[in-house]
């Protein structure tokens, strides 16, 4: 009798078997064609709170009762930015489980002034463009508007598109490429890293005063803007003290919390030949820990939405994450009277200064008190 277990013999019925794959390839996906996902998480409390304390976003409205009743919720709601990681998690073995770096994601919105625990999600994505790569005869780039709804209404909670490298079933000649300082290779500013490493030569282009908010509500963040615009050359800009370092929670435990099942987060050995030579970040974690920060030095009241977001390099267990923070503007009116809305730069760096993440947010900021 065959002993399947006898390394040798185990070693040749592995060469002989076929791999039963999952996710899909470049080809597979058709301008237009929408994609029902696998039945979405059911948010939990257990779930938001694991997110927000691993990613240091620690807003008593999502955690208190009173806290939450002040903001006018019926009860801790689930924090946006686990929302958005939890939608994105269900779409990710039909999507990009393969592979393929995540480019960027734009026009995040969240629908609902709040979700609650015990909400079942579905997820559905839609292709919106598909077109080859420059220069990796490998891969092919495609873009997706993702949508997160109720399952039990259809109500919309959260949406976003998303451009991601995928790999092809058949790699095609392109017109080739140059390797980038990271040794990875830019894609005519399709890759992120193309981007991060634009103007290296000569003095940077920055002003020449860079002023912090005097203090965390909607009035401080108005009054710098208004002082750096008297100046000639100011911008309200800043860092964060506070820096987390990834580990395996935050790298291979979160993300599989929200079912994502991208194999770059968990799978060593599928990794230890890829670029970054080991496992990596879910952006989503990088990017809530970078806003974490932010938002630990403002008094935020409601999220809005983010646009233009990248990932510029790898980030990897043992790296430490930090925010830094750009004021955009500030408006009074949107929104109740007891807030104002204003709109940030973040960029989410690494120990050794390499930014790693950026993104336009915009927020509804409490007021020091009602106009």
């Amino acid at each position: 009798m065959t002993d399947w277990t006898d390394p040798e013999t185990f070693s040749v019925a592995l060469d002989r078997a076929t791999t039963r794959e999952k996710g899909s390839h470049f080809e597979d996906f058709a301008e237009g064609e929408t994609i029902e996902h696998d039945p979405g998480p059911r948010l939990t409390r257990h779930g938001a709170e694991q997110w927000t304390s691993q990613t240091l976003n620690h807003d008593p409205a999502y955690w208190r009762t009173e806290a939450a009743e002040e903001r006018g919720f019926d009860e801790p709601p689930i924090h946006p930015d686990y929302l958005l990681a939890a939608t994105m998690g269900p779409s990710v073995e039909a999507l990009s489980e393969k592979g393929g770096y995540f480019l960027g994601r734009d026009d995040v919105r969240f629908h609902q002034d709040a979700v609650y625990p015990g909400t079942e999600l579905r997820v559905e994505s839609t292709v919106l463009a598909t077109r080859s790569s420059s220069s990796r005869p490998n891969y092919g780039i495609v873009t997706w508007e993702t949508r997160g709804l109720d399952a039990q209404t259809g109500d919309e909670l959260c949406t976003y598109e998303r451009t991601n490298m995928i790999p092809r079933r058949e790699p095609i000649e392109t017109d080739g490429g140059e390797m980038d300082d990271g040794g990875r290779m830019t894609d005519g500013g399709e890759m992120a890293d193309a981007d991060s490493n634009a103007d290296r030569d000569g003095d940077p282009d920055l002003p020449d005063g860079l002023l912090a908010p005097d203090g965390e509500y909607f009035e401080a963040f108005d009054e710098a803007l208004e002082t750096a615009a008297e100046r000639p050359d100011a911008a309200v800009a800043y860092s964060h003290e506070r820096g987390r370092t990834m580990d395996v929670v935050t790298v291979a435990e979160l993300p599989l919390a929200t079912l994502n099942t991208a194999r770059q987060h968990h799978n060593a050995a599928a990794m230890a030949e890829s670029p970054s030579g080991e496992i990596v970040a879910y952006g989503d974690v990088t990017r809530s820990i970078a806003l974490g920060h932010a938002r630990s030095d403002e008094a935020t009241w409601h999220e809005v939405g983010a646009t233009g977001e990248r990932f510029h390099d790898f980030v990897t267990v043992g790296d430490t994450i930090y925010g830094f923070t750009r004021v955009l503007d500030a408006d009074g009116d949107p929104g109740p009277s007891h807030v104002g809305e204003v709109t940030f730069e973040h960029v989410a760096f690494d120990q050794d200064q390499r930014p790693v993440y950026s993104g336009t947010r915009t927020a509804l900021i409490e007021r020091r008190s009602e106009p």
